[in-house]
């Protein structure tokens, strides 16, 4: 008992290793008055994910100097994006006319996703990491993708002449995280791709799993990925545990 006769809430050891809403209490047949209005401003922050937008021309500036290019999915607009998930792993005309075939090693493409705020929080810095470590790689501009899907990015980097391509996408949005990010890296990418053709990161946000430890993986992914020629359920992730948070970044990678 505590000195005010209230007992210990058994609860709150547990409640520092998870961002889980668990044992919230009750209040007569209800939330207590704290945990329901918790729930609800997540619950807002999650709707508001989904439905913003990404501010392209600002992650165009973030991006800087990598070069950046833009294209849109064949769904118009957001509401179109949510009810139609076919048009948003395809290209509208314009986009396919505007791509030209080059011979790059790997295209990083950002998509709006289910998250504005995690396209727009981490994927520029995720994509300068990935760069860093990627020397002496042939990286294509870096393409912008507005109401794209995961398989749009195999579309992009067809047409790109890519032999690898990053996807890096907007999280679907839950009630303890509004902002991660997800990776799906494919070999050869080619409409048509399986999901068990890709090798995915995800949850990478500022309480998940950090930028350079996300860059870190997805280097170590890639340059396997082009040593086998694969992704995907055959490409076994036997990479180096990750370092802890303050022992610093490890080596830059080679890219060949």
């Amino acid at each position: 008992m505590t000195d005010r006769g209230l007992p210990p809430d058994p609860w709150a050891r547990f409640r520092t290793a998870t961002r889980a809403r668990i044992g919230l209490g009750r209040s007569g047949d209800g939330l207590p008055t704290a945990a329901l209005l918790d729930f609800q401003l997540a619950h807002a922050r999650a709707r508001d994910a989904v439905h913003g937008a990404v501010d392209f021309d600002r992650l165009a500036a973030d991006l800087a100097p990598l070069p950046s290019l833009r294209v849109h999915s064949a769904a118009a607009d957001r509401a179109v994006y949510l009810r139609r998930p076919d048009l948003g792993r395809r290209l509208d005309e314009a986009s396919r006319a505007a791509l030209a075939a080059g011979r790059w090693d790997i295209v990083f493409v950002v998509a709006d996703g289910l998250s504005a705020a995690a396209v727009q929080a981490h994927a520029a810095p995720l994509v300068r990491a990935c760069a860093e470590r990627l020397r002496g790689w042939e990286i294509a501009p870096v393409v912008l993708a507005g109401q794209g899907r995961v398989a749009l990015g195999d579309e992009v980097a067809e047409r790109l002449g890519a032999r690898l391509v990053a996807m890096l996408v907007g999280e679907r949005p839950g009630l303890s995280v509004a902002d991660s990010l997800g990776v799906y890296l494919t070999w050869d990418p080619k409409p048509g791709r399986l999901d068990s053709e890709r090798n995915c990161i995800s949850n990478i946000h500022a309480d998940g799993l950090p930028i350079g430890a996300a860059a870190d993986k997805l280097c170590w992914l890639a340059t396997e990925a082009a040593r086998l020629k694969l992704t995907g359920v055959a490409l076994k992730e036997d990479a180096p545990a990750l370092p802890r948070p303050d022992a610093g970044l490890p080596p830059v990678l080679d890219g060949r």
